[in-house]
């Protein structure tokens, strides 16, 4: 054996963490940081190995296959960082089955939809959305082919988040409703420590759901906090001020003169949902 030092010189600002391999595939080290790699890691190989292969694992997927070769000490302490501004090369819908995904990793797909009443506060009944989603099937002719697809009435948004400027019902995770199983729908709605899960039907080409009230525990403690995971979140509910615990008696309604119905696809990248509209049925509530 004997041992080796690897320094990072160039790369994009979102590669990383790293993992070092063999030729052969045979993991050297796992899990290390862009900043690691910059500073200089050392690890083991066999004697004679000629070659490594660094693999970015992160946002950024990519592998390279790298040389050994010997420097001297001052060569080494002269080497320099530079970053490479631009990000990873990306190419778009080549697979025309996945949709959501950039650099190895499902991106929310969000769409936020405001209402605002008139004259009279108005408590919200119930969500219907009339969205058509789709799952295309392999191609065959090398091509892509608008007809290789097919309507579904199962899948649609995973989560919703329903709000006004004082309520919110916190995290939904929307589930499609058992069909000709009454024991396994009795079972909702399931209340989790961050999110309340609950059923939606399609019925007349609109999914529906109802089974939500307001969870904040505090109305002067914001809603939501900032967020900048990425381009498709702005904000996050404020886990901290909510509460998913089973309330036998005062469920309170979505009350006031606006709201905002959001909904997230996070959990698949092969449902392609194509919005049309959304209606929000309220009734006045008189006081």
């Amino acid at each position: 054996m004997e041992t080796i030092v690897i320094r990072l010189t160039f790369s994009s600002p979102n590669a990383g963490p790293f993992n070092i391999l063999t030729t052969s595939k045979k993991v050297l080290r796992e899990g290390v940081s862009r900043q690691e790699l910059i500073d200089g890691i050392t690890t083991d190989v066999d004697k004679g190995e000629t070659s490594i292969v660094i693999r970015s694992t992160g946002d950024c997927v990519l592998e390279k296959t790298v040389q050994l070769k010997n420097i001297t000490v001052d060569e080494y302490q002269k080497l320099a960082y530079s970053q490479n501004t631009t990000g990873c090369l990306w190419t778009h819908l080549r697979n025309t089955q996945i949709y959501n995904y950039f650099y190895g990793n499902i991106e929310p797909y969000i769409i936020e939809y405001p209402f605002s009443y008139k004259y009279n506060d108005e408590i919200l009944q119930n969500v219907k959305d009339y969205s058509k989603v789709y799952r295309y099937l392999p191609e065959v002719t090398g091509s892509f082919d608008s007809n290789r697809k097919v309507q579904v009435d199962d899948r649609w948004f995973n989560k919703a988040v329903l709000y006004n400027g004082q309520q919110s019902t916190g995290v939904l995770e929307l589930v499609a409703k058992p069909q000709n199983n009454m024991a396994a729908y009795m079972q909702y709605p399931i209340l989790n420590t961050d999110s309340k899960v609950i059923t939606f039907t399609k019925s007349d080409n609109f999914y529906q759901y109802n089974t939500f009230w307001a969870l904040q525990v505090d109305d002067q403690q914001p809603l939501f906090n900032s967020s900048c995971k990425s381009l498709s979140i702005d904000k996050e509910v404020n886990q901290a001020n909510m509460n998913y615990g089973n309330i036998a008696f005062k469920k309170s309604p979505l009350r006031a003169k606006n709201l905002k119905v959001r909904h997230i696809l996070d959990n698949s990248s092969t449902t392609h949902i194509v919005s049309q509209f959304i209606v929000a049925p309220a009734q006045i509530s008189y006081k």
